[in-house]
């Protein structure tokens, strides 16, 4: 008979809610007798129906699909973007100028295509955990076990599993034999938890010491178990965190701020322009529609109508760049950050680590042997140290092969982590582990428990012509020690336990001390006539010899290191985040240089956010910590103005990537939902690859930067011709028609601008501190170098134009005018890619792409005075050879006075900051 008792929850609240029960804390019995479950027979059909009705399916809540209209006009949000279809209405109402208005809307939405293919979307992140969802369960219900989806499952079930099924859901166990869970994707932990049935008390219990729980998701990787069903779908674990990243707003990248503050200075300072030559065209006593309409062309002129399309292009191209080095970046804008980035907040366990169990010592009663070789690579040696004998290793390491289930292919392993380590432990010392085990097949065993931390086995074997039958241990080192009579020194001496016993303790502790996980290996022979294999076989695991302790750890990455040190010196502060208990943490993190104090989670989550911001600085690692607390960390170090990218490949990494300013997700080891939800992922899981990132984001945004200032130097340009040419008269005040201005803005300014995007790197990038992300673009220094240019950049085309006006018609001033200015945006393109060198080098000429753009850029000056088609559409005309030599004397002059000036900042010191500050540009 099924029990119905239902679940001690209040009436109307969600009987799954996190909070509601601490499950692990409860035994068995009370677990059952909460969810009214019944361990023999299961639920019933109609129970399931009912619960089923009151809590929902076993799956993540779905999140509603925008409509693609939506995402087309949420593209619009764009500050600039608004700007230029404000730019457009105005050219088609108040100027007549259709074509120019069409132009500056297909311009809007060609920006909103490039972007759109660049998004991602909170709702792929859900779909990925749904997929994660596709499995069955082997339920009992109604006294039956049988087979169905997962995500028929509700609380009360009653769930069996063994070695290679995943948890279909929450549950308290109510079996563990020999069980062990990979929960690493979940919690971070880098070797399988060991589970147990004994409840687990305690205030704010981290996940990974629920060692009575199992969680949806994880992976059985030995022994069986069952467990009564305490969550499912949005409940569960992984439903949490799916409800985190939804719950988890994005925000607007460091460049997208700063464009939004640049977008706002030029549209003020278009606006403060018109009203001026409305003022100044009043006091002169002209017709107010008359000035109003150039006062909207110099608006119009004033706009950077190519800066979104010029960005995007820059930041696409940078982009396909990153993906040769192994860095995929999801979302365009996102390159630059890397740029910025201050603050790297990493994941352990398969991110500066291998996540790949490796045995680094073996030590024996007098003599302690080092271990080299990297993962489950069998490449390696067992190293001793000189003038030591050579001491054959095989008694210590027949324990390695033959007590152990793990088996080694290729660099691949079937079975646990931690036994796949000393497989490939006893394959480096000389062991052919396939042989061995055909050769000496087990008779018995004693499968590994929890409760007695141990595995043997038994072999029948030879010594000496005498037949024995062996048994091999290996576990716990103080538990294989209680239960040794004989210490095996290296001479092969057997030692009495209680005389070595302090030396082999003391060796345990200075490897733990390291943060290394250790193992002891011992044997035993047996009589075989008194050897019974259908005896308790625990009971013959007393008076061993004990053979050797055995250091694991999961090593960290070589070439970690090296990008720790280089990041050091770039600025960047590297902090580890891992489940791994607090010890292995630091152990690590001193070996990888990552500097700071280690605190649990539980010490961490004790702050309170005053506290957190005030010790932040000097904490390094933070080890059994949850996602909520990843999320935290990232918080507060972005309120301390950092720019943070988090990295990680588990489940539990998600929030925070999503949180970080850019998350970096792993594309080998990572889980579908962690690549959904950052924002770059490497290819090759490399920590060094996220340096090689940020040095290519640093070299773009360094790139862009210089087009901006030449944008800018342009635009003010633009701006103080209009102005002056309304204070002095030339032209009618409007010395280029809007089209003309489009013609510079789009067939000119965008070659150079994609030449210099992918100018060279400036040597040093790596030895700059981060750029300050809050800094403006321009700062007050920056602006004053910048206004001179553009006075003079204006003063020469005013006079160009002046000159043609007065010689010629105004067609011919006009187009004087264009060729003039677009020549001068020309030379100020080669003038910023050195802000204090000068362009007489061969530097200006080693970039082969910028000079056959120069030379494109040229062509286009010539062909908008020569093609008919295009003098019809741009109002052109063709130039004699002296109005063009009049037109170079503005480009000779402007290239002349920007030499001139740095020449005398080159002679005023030896070393001055470039025309940008590191932590401006």
């Amino acid at each position: 008979m099924t029990a119905t008792v239902t679940p001690e929850v209040e009436p109307g609240s969600n009987p799954q809610r996190r909070d509601a029960v601490q499950w692990h804390a409860l035994s068995v019995d009370e677990v059952c007798t909460r969810l009214g479950a019944d361990p023999g027979n299961g639920l019933d059909n109609a129970e399931v129906e009912r619960r089923r009705a009151e809590v929902g399916p076993n799956k993540l809540a779905e999140a509603e699909k925008e409509p693609g209209w939506r995402v087309f006009l949420r593209q619009y949000r764009d500050l600039m973007q608004l700007v230029l279809l404000g730019a457009a209405i105005v050219s088609i109402v108040a100027l007549q100028e259709f074509s120019t208005g069409v132009v500056i809307i297909g311009l809007t939405v060609l920006n909103a295509i490039l972007g759109l293919n660049q998004e991602g979307k909170a709702a792929e992140s859900v779909a990925a955990l749904q997929k994660m969802l596709l499995i069955r369960a082997h339920a009992r219900r109604g006294g039956e076990l049988s087979d169905i989806p997962a995500e028929e499952l509700v609380p009360g079930d009653m769930v069996s599993f063994e070695a290679g099924d995943k948890i279909p859901a929450d549950g308290r166990l109510l079996v563990a034999a020999t069980l062990e869970i990979e929960e690493a994707a979940l919690t971070g932990e880098s070797t399988p938890v060991g589970k147990s049935l004994e409840p687990v008390t305690g205030d704010d219990v981290p996940l990974g010491d629920r060692v009575d729980m199992a969680y949806m998701n994880s992976t059985v990787t030995r022994g069986r178990g069952e467990m009564v069903v305490t969550a499912t779908g949005m409940s569960t674990e992984v439903g949490q965190i799916s409800g985190m990243l939804s719950g988890v707003a994005q925000e607007k990248t460091p460049l997208t701020r700063q464009l939004d503050q640049l977008t706002v200075l030029i549209t003020i300072m278009a606006g403060a322009a018109l009203g001026l030559v409305v003022v100044i065209g009043l006091v002169r006593g002209d017709s107010f529609d008359d000035i109003f309409l150039i006062g909207i062309s110099l608006a119009i002129a004033a706009i950077p109508t190519g800066l979104p399309a010029v960005v995007t292009t820059m930041l696409s191209l940078g982009t396909q760049a990153l993906a040769k080095k192994g860095a995929i970046v999801k979302r365009l804008r996102s390159v630059e950050t890397l740029g910025s980035t201050s603050a790297i907040c990493s994941d352990k366990t398969g991110t500066l680590t291998l996540n790949q169990m490796t045995a680094r010592q073996l030590v024996v009663v007098g003599r302690r042997y080092s271990v080299d070789g990297e993962g489950y690579s069998t490449a390696g040696k067992i190293l001793r140290v000189a003038g030591d004998n050579d001491t054959p290793l095989e008694p210590f390491l027949l324990p390695m092969a033959l007590a152990n289930d793990a088996a080694v292919r290729d660099g691949e392993i079937v079975g646990d982590p931690t036994e796949a380590a000393l497989v490939v432990l006893a394959a480096k010392g000389g062991i052919d582990v396939d042989e061995t085990r055909r050769l000496y097949p087990r008779v018995a065993e004693v499968p590994f428990d929890s409760e007695y931390k141990l595995m043997a086995t038994f072999h029948e074997m030879e010594d000496q012509g005498r037949k024995v039958v062996r048994c091999f241990v290996k576990g716990a080192p103080d538990v294989l020690l209680a239960r040794s009579s004989y210490i095996r020194g290296v001479d092969g001496s057997a030692l009495a336990a209680d005389d070595a016993r302090d030396r082999v303790l003391a060796e345990n502790d200075r490897l733990a001390g390291e943060g290394l996980r250790v193992l002891a290996v011992a044997a035993r022979d047996i009589e075989p006539a008194a050897f019974d294999p259908a005896a308790t076989l625990l009971d013959e695991v007393q008076g061993l010899t004990l053979l050797a302790l055995v250091a694991i750890v999961d090593p960290p990455r070589k070439e970690a290191r090296d990008a720790i040190a280089l990041c050091k010196k770039a600025g960047i502060r590297v902090r580890m985040i891992t489940g791994d208990h607090a010890t292995t943490a630091a152990a690590i993190a001193a070996q990888l240089g990552i500097e700071g104090r280690a605190l649990s989670g539980t010490e961490f989550a004790a702050f309170t956010d005053a506290e957190l911001e005030e010790q932040v600085e000097g904490i390094g690692v933070v080890a059994r910590v949850a996602p909520e607390d990843k999320v935290r960390l990232v918080e507060t170090l972005k309120r301390k103005g950092n720019v943070v990218a988090m990295t990680g490949d588990g489940v539990n990494d998600a929030p925070a990537l999503k949180r970080a300013d850019i998350g970096v997700a792993m594309g080998i080891t990572g889980t579908e939902v962690t690549k959904e939800a950052g924002d770059m992922i490497l290819t090759d899981d490399n920590f060094a690859t996220i340096v090689t990132a940020v040095e290519g984001g640093r070299g773009i945004y360094d790139n862009l930067m210089k087009y901006v200032r030449v944008q800018l130097v342009m635009l003010g340009g633009f701006i103080l011709t209009f102005v002056g040419a309304g204070i002095f008269d030339v032209a009618g005040g409007a010395p280029l028609t809007p089209l003309q201005i489009l013609w510079i803005n789009f067939a000119v300014d965008v070659l150079l601008a994609v030449g210099l995007g992918f100018d060279a790197p400036a040597p040093g990038l790596m030895r700059r501190a981060p750029r300050n992300a809050a800094a403006p673009i321009v700062d007050r220094a920056l602006g004053i170098q910048l206004g001179v240019a553009s006075l003079l950049m204006a003063a020469l085309a005013i006079g160009v134009v002046a000159w043609g006006e007065n010689r010629y018609s105004l067609t011919v001033a006009t187009t004087m005018g264009l060729t003039t200015l677009s020549l001068m945006h020309i030379g100020a393109a080669l003038e910023a890619r050195e802000p204090t060198g000068t362009i007489f080098t061969r530097y200006t000429i080693a970039n082969r792409r910028f000079v056959q753009l120069i030379g494109a850029a040229l062509v286009l000056v010539f062909l908008v005075t020569t093609l008919s088609p295009l003098q019809r559409i741009f109002d052109t005309v063709a130039l004699t050879s002296s109005q063009w030599g009049i037109c170079l004397l503005g480009p000779i002059v402007f290239v002349a006075v920007a030499e001139l000036a740095k020449l005398v900042e080159r002679r005023s010191a030896d070393e001055r900051p470039a025309l940008v500050p590191a932590g401006a540009a």
